[in-house]
């Protein structure tokens, strides 16, 4: 048998397989806008997305994984709990806040996640200033907020793919009314 040199891995390979604490991910917006500002300063693509994420499932992790592809960092903006109310009713979210951006933070593709209160992630976008800014296909570009402000520092806009039929809310119809 022979045996093989040990292969030293690079620090992003490193990063990559490093466990880490997904609470540890969850930051203020100051945090999260140093994080960029560092990784855009050794050459790094920062990729923005949000969204409510009130119940998981495979439609996000896909858009997620697909906004990760865009670059080398991705930052998740997560809709506070008041902001959800607004958004979808007095019977959302599902869960608080911090355990919907603690689940995203586990996610391998997410670097930081972020939790904004206003009903558009407007401010945060313009706070942090990413390169590309993704969101998901059922958003016609002319309806994505934060288009503007991303193309004027030369960003780029994406939107992704969807899969069809995967929301929440088919999700939560379904589970009020199992025979459907």
């Amino acid at each position: 048998m022979t045996l093989r040199p040990v292969q030293h891995r690079t620090r992003a390979a490193e990063r990559a397989v490093k466990p880490r604490d997904a609470r540890a991910a969850v930051l203020s917006i100051r945090s999260v806008q140093r994080a960029v500002r560092t990784a855009q300063q050794r050459g790094e693509i920062v990729v923005f997305t949000n969204g409510c994420f009130d119940l998981l499932h495979v439609g996000h992790v896909r858009s997620l994984e697909q906004a990760r592809r865009l670059g080398d960092r991705l930052v998740v903006a997560v809709n506070s709990d008041a902001s959800v109310r607004r958004l979808k009713g007095p019977t959302r979210p599902l869960l608080p806040a911090r355990q919907r951006a603690e689940v995203l933070a586990a996610l391998h593709c997410v670097d930081w996640v972020v939790i904004f209160s206003e009903d558009t992630p407007l401010r945060t976008i313009c706070c942090l200033r990413p390169d590309v800014l993704a969101k998901g296909g059922d958003w016609s570009l002319d309806t994505i907020v934060g288009r503007a402000a991303v193309k004027s520092w030369g960003g780029r806009v994406v939107r992704l793919r969807q899969i069809p039929g995967i929301r929440t809310t088919n999700i939560l119809k379904r589970m009020k009314n199992p025979q459907r």
